[in-house]
């Protein structure tokens, strides 16, 4: 759910001309077609809750969605209303252009501080892995509404990396491996640090404690999932993380999964 407040949207439905069920010069066609960028199927019946007009999926959808997914939408509709003016806009220059600076910073305020996943959606972007677009989805819809299920789909986010990358690359493990073996197998099989490199040549040696770093981000993810994820049921009275704590999860999450397919991709036997 956003934190817009009412004065936010009224500002907002101003700048959109939502005042007779319409938003901008959008059709229901173009509507569909700029929420798609976004991976919103705007015309969901979970947005018709108070009515189908284009108007009230919008107000539904600010209603609903998080504040990073609202931010992001409303800064690519203030975007919108700049290259594409409304021919019957009562609205004055002066007004117009007070108005989009204001709507502007809205959008700032709703995306401030949150996890930006858009190089993890471009690291992605090749694989056939359809469970992947699904996770990083449900990530970016949880991190505030259900942190504690933002954290058990990091963790899973890393799982779901490393079978794919082992898997391109004909090196499947096994049984049913805890990430801390599947981390270890993905970077031992992407040799990030080929062999044969002198010990003393210049930055091997910090490379080397980077990697370790990233190495156990898996493991701390699966232990913070035990505590305070989706993994386990919770006594009546826990108390679990709050979103801050899963935007640093899915932070680490995100830039280990993004590193570990950006290697796949240019390493010998990956995905090109």
């Amino acid at each position: 759910m956003s934190s817009l407040n009412g004065i936010e949207r009224g500002k907002l439905e101003r700048l959109l001309c939502m005042g007779t069920g319409y938003v901008s010069t959008f059709s229901d066609s173009t509507f569909e077609t700029f929420f798609a960028d976004f991976d919103i199927d705007i015309h969901n019946d979970k947005y018709t809750g108070t009515g189908t007009s284009k108007a009230k999926k919008l107000r539904q959808f600010w209603k609903l969605e998080s504040d990073h997914l609202a931010g992001t939408t409303i800064a690519a509709l203030v975007k919108h209303v700049e290259d594409n003016p409304h021919p019957f806009d009562p609205i004055s220059e002066d007004d117009k252009t007070a108005l989009i600076r204001d709507c502007k910073t809205i959008a700032s305020r709703l995306m401030a501080g949150k996890i930006d996943l858009g190089q993890l959606k471009k690291a992605t972007a090749c694989f056939d892995a359809k469970h992947l677009a699904k996770q990083i989805h449900r990530i970016e819809q949880s991190i505030d509404s259900d942190p504690a299920l933002a954290i058990g789909s990091a963790k899973e986010l890393i799982e779901t990396c490393c079978k794919t990358i082992l898997a391109e690359r004909g090196k499947p493990v096994s049984g049913t491996p805890d990430i801390p073996t599947l981390t270890k197998h993905t970077l031992r099989e992407l040799k990030l640090v080929p062999e044969g490199v002198h010990e003393a040549t210049r930055g091997v040696d910090v490379l080397r404690r980077l990697l370790q770093s990233l190495g156990t981000i898996g493991n701390n993810l699966a232990e913070l999932r035990g505590l305070y994820g989706t993994g386990h049921g919770k006594h009546g009275e826990f108390e679990g993380l709050l979103p801050h704590h899963a935007r640093l999860a899915v932070g680490c999450a995100a830039t280990l999964v993004a590193f570990l397919f950006d290697a796949h991709k240019t390493s010998p036997g990956g995905t090109r």
